[in-house]
């Protein structure tokens, strides 16, 4: 089972339901499969056209333009770095090995380092009298 924010699972029934309308106003040439994310008659998306509108929504937003792809590396980079244990990081980006994960997202390990010794500073110090 797949844990999800609140906040994403509503967007995902929120979705469900715009597409039970597009199937319905699709008739026949709906397409009917098991995916998530369809054409407005149920084909699956094709990779090109979502890169292709992910680079405008970058553009609209101000943002530098970055590869679609590149947003399972900024999920697992956020979660590190909000504390999240990197074996949960792993089984969340579906990986084999936690080396493949530590390896891939070691940059964020120095901040990591910092805040547990910021936190283990905490444990320990004296009080201040």
């Amino acid at each position: 089972m797949t844990a999800l924010p609140a906040s994403i699972a509503k967007a995902l029934v929120d979705h469900r339901a715009r597409q039970g309308r597009e199937r319905s106003a699709a008739g026949d040439r709906w397409v009917m499969s098991d995916l998530v994310f369809t054409t407005m008659d149920g084909h699956g998306l094709d990779g090109t056209v979502v890169s292709h509108q992910f680079h405008r929504l970058l553009q609209h937003a101000g943002l530098p333009q970055r590869r679609f792809r590149d947003l399972r590396h900024s999920c697992a980079s956020l979660l590190l770095v909000q504390g999240v244990s990197p074996r949960v990081v792993m089984d969340v980006l579906d990986h084999s090995q936690i080396g493949l994960t530590m390896n891939t997202y070691s940059h964020v390990i120095p901040d990591l380092r910092r805040d547990a010794a910021q936190r283990m500073e905490e444990l320990i110090a004296e009080p201040e009298r």
